[in-house]
């Protein structure tokens, strides 16, 4: 090898190195503006200790309310006396919280401040009197804070919008905030009253101009921040007109409007929401997302640039307008809207170092287009490169929702890409990337083995790793755990799988969710993981933080009731046997083996003498080899637990 190669190989492996050993921040919506969904710098976390041993719940933050946006990471903040890690949360009351991202112990946050206006409440689901006929339950209560906010790390300023009502009057507005990361105190010129106005004869306007509506106009996708202008998107409540899909930009240092764009200006609906995901911005500068139902062209012509429901966009800042440079609109659009099966149901994801891009509808599929040649609307789909089916069964909840994720990781057979998507009412699917053909090798398609209930919204993903380490990557995954969490509040799950083959689930919640339950699930919610923790939202009035447990012995200490507990040979043949020795009698004890889905596959009852005991137990017939939990619990309250392993 050339010396000067080698030089320049030793420079990038330490430069990679130190680059992977500093404190990460996680500023905007799935990790960077690229909206990977992947974070390429977790060293603390890998394939060997994210088990129910290892890794489990740490602590949690507990808040006023339920958490719709994603929670942001600043590190190395002088903040409190000192240098910390700070976690960012924002309620639907609308309040923001800073919290030590680390220290389980210091449960006060560094600050917090409420932003409704003195005179105003903050606005809930019965506020939106006309939405599904009135009996709205998208949202389970207020409706303050909803989209991800997004952090200038340069200024140190926090961008989020909140919305409230006044009590006298009952005027709706939506405000943007700029709060200073250090101390929640507004920025100069903050807060800003959002308003907008557009010209076109679609529905609602007057007199050829459509103005911006406080009330009907849901904020719900992620915030973005580029090139100093902070963009906000909204769509509706439940199709309650006239409403229109908005883009709004803000100067980020005045606070004052630079450009306003309507997706359907002489049409109707066309509604940006992408269930919670923010824009995206390619390596060129030009902005990308996804519309929901609504007019697709006019007079007769579906590729009319001006109405643009059902497609994905490409834009970019003209004047204070955004243009449309191109666009993809599937050739079954107007099927979609008939039957409300939205394009624009999740965010864009492009694949890196490529002009792909890929965008689901809730038709269970992904289109993948070259963003040179988007082919805007045909009646054969010729500009389509390839659909990938994230969820082939014939049945209605087939939705996807949460945006695929991509990760890059390095393998034995070498290097391998791959995109995971976890549609509703479906299991997790993996599909590797071919850079020889530039498309997805739907063959070898790998299909995760739980699969969810029929209802909605699928899974949230996000996926770490330390580079392209092997054995580094880990898929994460937030869902329901039973049920459809589309207009009713429902329990939680957290998975980990393997990124390699995510067959191989690593954890669960539901291993020991005595110890790890997620609680209420927080829709549309990605996992953040930063810095050896993965921070996960709910709507239980909580943050939940998932770590490394504090154990070298392999068991996990849950009370102080026992002087000890141990099962050998580990791993067992057919037989094991436990020895524990209790500080007092305790009634109804018991071991079960759990295996990594959370299921009981035996339960045997112990002697409850105080004292140390013995008892050699023989393992159910048929009982595969692998990984299990040993749970030993006293009426129903777990005592201690260990990693158990069946040759």
């Amino acid at each position: 090898m050339h010396m000067k190669n080698q030089y320049f190989l030793l420079f990038a492996c330490l430069f990679s190195f130190n680059l992977l050993a500093q404190p990460v921040s996680i500023y905007t919506h799935r990790y960077n503006n690229k909206r990977l969904g992947w974070t390429a710098r977790e060293t603390q976390l890998n394939t060997s200790n994210v088990n129910p041993n290892d890794f489990g719940l740490v602590f949690k933050r507990i808040v006023d309310d339920q958490i719709y946006a994603q929670p942001l990471v600043v590190s190395d903040l002088q903040i409190g006396g000192g240098t910390h890690n700070v976690l960012f949360v924002a309620t639907v009351n609308n309040t923001v919280y800073a919290f030590d991202a680390d220290d389980s112990a210091t449960t006060t946050p560094y600050w917090q401040v409420n932003l409704t206006h003195l005179g105003s409440r903050v606005i809930r689901n019965t506020d939106m009197t006309g939405a599904c006929g009135g009996n709205y339950l998208d949202f389970s209560g207020h409706m303050g804070i909803v989209g991800t906010p997004v952090i200038d790390s340069a200024s140190g300023t926090m961008y989020l919008v909140s919305r409230e009502v006044t009590t006298a009057g009952g005027q709706f507005k939506q405000y943007l905030h700029a709060l200073d990361i250090l101390t929640g105190t507004e920025r100069t010129g903050s807060p800003v009253l959002i308003s907008g106005s557009y010209a076109g004869n679609g529905v609602g306007n007057s007199g050829g101009i459509i103005q911006f509506e406080q009330q009907k106009e849901n904020q719900r996708p992620a915030l973005l921040l580029f090139n100093n202008v902070v963009y906000i998107c909204w769509a509706s409540h439940c199709d309650w007109g006239p409403y229109h899909g908005w883009m709004i930009g803000y100067n980020a240092t005045t606070l004052q409007k630079v450009c306003t764009y309507n997706t359907t200006p002489d049409g109707t609906q066309g509604g940006i929401w992408m269930a919670g995901a923010g824009p995206v911005v390619d390596d060129s500068g030009y902005v990308y997302l996804t519309t929901g139902n609504g007019t697709v062209g006019s007079t007769g012509n579906p590729n009319y640039f001006r109405d643009r429901g059902e497609s994905i966009l490409k834009l970019r800042p003209v004047g204070d307008s955004m243009q449309v440079v191109n666009f993809f609109t599937p050739a079954n659009y107007q099927y979609l809207n008939q039957y409300d099966l939205d394009y624009g149901c999740d965010g864009a994801l492009l694949i890196p170092n490529s002009s792909l891009v890929l965008s689901g509808t809730k038709e269970g599929n992904l289109y993948m287009v070259n963003t040179n040649h988007m082919g805007r609307y045909t009646a054969g789909n010729d500009s389509v490169l390839q659909i990938l089916v994230a969820n082939d069964q014939s049945i209605n909840n087939v939705h996807i929702h949460g945006t695929p994720v991509y990760c890059s990781f390095s393998t034995s057979q070498g290097d391998s890409e791959c995109i995971y998507v976890w549609a509703e009412s479906d299991t997790l699917r993996q599909f590797f990337f071919n850079r020889t053909t530039m498309l997805f090798d739907t063959v070898h398609t790998v299909h995760g083995t739980i699969g969810l209930d029929n209802g909605m919204p699928g899974a949230m993903l996000s996926v770490s790793s330390a580079g392209q380490t092997t054995g580094s990557g880990i898929v994460w995954a937030n869902h329901p755990l039973s049920g459809n969490a589309n207009q009713q509040v429902r329990p939680g799950r957290f998975d980990a799988f393997d990124a390699r083959n995510v067959q191989h689930l690593l954890w669960s919640s539901q291993s020991i969710p005595a110890r790890d339950s997620v609680g209420a699930f927080a829709k549309f919610n990605t996992p953040v993981v930063a810095n050896g923790k993965v921070y996960l939202a709910t709507f239980s009035n909580a943050l939940n933080v998932y770590g490394l447990l504090n154990s070298t012995t392999g068991l996990h200490d849950l009370n102080e009731d026992m002087h000890f507990a141990s099962i050998y040979p580990n791993p067992a043949g057919e037989n094991v046997t436990i020895s524990y020795s209790m500080k007092k009698d305790l009634p109804q004890l018991s071991l079960s083996v759990i295996d990594l889905l959370g299921r009981r596959v035996m339960e045997v009852e112990l002697p409850p003498a105080a004292g140390v005991q013995t008892k050699t137990i023989s393992f159910a017939p048929g009982m595969s080899a692998g990984v299990y939990e040993a749970v030993l619990s006293s009426g129903g309250r777990m005592l201690h637990v260990t990693k158990l392993v069946k040759e």
